[in-house]
């Protein structure tokens, strides 16, 4: 048999009703205190929901290409210190033009000025090995084939392409000595004035070179940390927009809870003596 409904008079259903209405504000409003958050899905606002996950995915991408724009600071950091180390080498081997200078002035023996040839070449062996170590996550500025893109937002439609240029002793022009500083210097030599003098004017532009590219390393890497402060400021920016959006105002709860409390013990109350008229009929018995 099946039991029949209870039937509760209209103000106790009426008082059941502001209960279950208070508990519902309870709950959420101890979700917000729990989370600090007035937004924790869809269902509480669905405009601020989806805008402020918008806000943190593109946070989340920008902070992406960020970590990539370091990357690429310390590859175009590694090129400059080798553009600086070779810059070093090459007043090296200026002082050992010098030195060629005053030999030959002095007549020198031809086996001391081959020390010198062997000085030369062992110091542009140097150069070369510098130039090839001066590499980055396998990227190596001082290189004619090396190029690199950075990409500056999530959309890849701002970014910086930069090239390298080569920083071996052939590449940079510079005249005598061999790659593997071995034999002796052949396309100029150390043992006339005028030999000395075509390798001095080769060092010298092969400074010069240094220096232009070196100042194209510095812009780039101007922009690069220009860029990478700025999408920091960026990201916190999407970050702050999207705490605007879903962040609960503490105080407020808090408030709202102390008053959801009170509502909660009147409505308990007010249950109780809209009961009271039932009770009555105890008093038949």
């Amino acid at each position: 048999m099946a039991m029949n409904e209870i039937n509760l008079t209209a103000a106790m259903r009426s008082n059941l009703v502001s209960l279950q209405s208070t508990e519902v504000l309870l709950n959420r409003t101890q979700e917000r205190l729990a989370t600090g958050l007035k937004v924790n899905s869809a269902l509480d606002n669905p405009t601020n929901f989806f805008a402020a996950r918008g806000h943190n995915q593109r946070a989340d991408q920008l902070t992406g290409l960020k970590d990539n724009i370091g990357e690429a600071i310390q590859t175009v950091k590694a090129a400059d210190k080798g553009v600086k180390a070779i810059s070093s080498t090459i007043e090296q081997l200026r002082g050992i033009v010098t030195q060629a200078r005053s030999a030959l002035s002095a007549s020198t023996s031809a086996t001391q000025l081959q020390a010198l040839d062997d000085q030369y070449n062992e110091v542009v062996k140097q150069l070369n090995n510098l130039q090839s170590d001066s590499t980055y996550k396998g990227i190596n500025f001082l290189s004619a084939s090396a190029s690199l893109t950075v990409n500056f937002n999530e959309t890849s439609s701002t970014s910086l392409t930069m090239t390298g240029f080569s920083g071996t002793a052939s590449g940079l022009a510079i005249s005598g000595g061999s790659a593997s500083g071995s034999g002796t210097i052949t396309s100029a030599n150390l043992n006339s004035a005028s030999g000395l003098n075509n390798i001095e004017t080769t060092l010298n532009n092969a400074i010069a070179t240094l220096s232009s590219e070196g100042a194209k390393l510095a812009a780039n890497l101007g922009i690069l940390t220009t860029r990478q402060d700025f999408i920091t400021d960026m990201v916190n920016t999407l970050k702050e927009g999207a705490t605007k959006l879903t962040a609960a105002d503490t105080n407020e709860e808090g408030a709202n809870m102390l008053m959801l409390q009170t509502r909660q013990q009147l409505g308990v109350t007010s249950l109780s003596l809209a009961s009271q008229a039932a009770q009555s009929v105890l008093r038949l018995f």
